[in-house]
């Protein structure tokens, strides 16, 4: 099992809307809307990298209101 938490900065009013969003994936398994440089912060969990690599690049990252991502890896 992978876990990730990822950082997003969505496009500005957006971050409630991107935050439902993604709580109806079953990769994700917390997200928050917060307050600083980054607009939510999400609680990933997929079997393997190349699966989280897949969530970021296709789910997430094609979603018009996300413009920038930053992903951390818990070990």
């Amino acid at each position: 099992m992978v876990t990730a938490f990822i950082l997003m900065v969505t496009a500005a009013g957006k971050e409630r809307e991107v935050m439902e969003k993604l709580l109806a994936m079953p990769e994700v398994k917390e997200a928050y809307v917060v307050y600083g440089e980054y607009d939510l912060i999400v609680k990933v969990e997929t079997d393997t990298l190349k699966d989280l690599d897949q969530f970021i690049t296709e789910k997430i990252r094609k979603m018009p209101e996300v413009q920038m991502t930053s992903t951390m890896i818990a070990i």
